[in-house]
């Protein structure tokens, strides 16, 4: 009786089940990153990174996920970077 395994079903069920889940992650990254270039990258301080916060906590993303998204985008400390001429 091939194509009866019960794992394979499973695994094809994640696999779909993951690549949906990702596309949305991958939207709500990206909206993380344009809250965070227009308005900093302070929740509290940022009312449209809120929002799509928000979003990202009903979709179920993980905190380090938005985390991540986050401190990838936001500018880096430039207050120590010696100039070379």
């Amino acid at each position: 009786m091939s194509g009866h395994s019960k794992f394979a079903n499973i695994a094809h069920k994640k696999a779909a089940n993951d690549a949906a889940k990702g596309k949305i992650f991958t939207r709500l990254g990206k909206e993380i990153m344009v809250a965070v270039k227009e308005g900093g990258p302070d929740v509290n301080n940022n009312s449209k990174l809120r929002q799509v916060v928000a979003k990202c906590k009903a979709a179920n993303m993980p905190n380090d996920t938005i985390n991540n998204a986050i401190k990838y985008t936001e500018p880096p400390e430039s207050d120590n970077i010696p100039i070379v001429m």
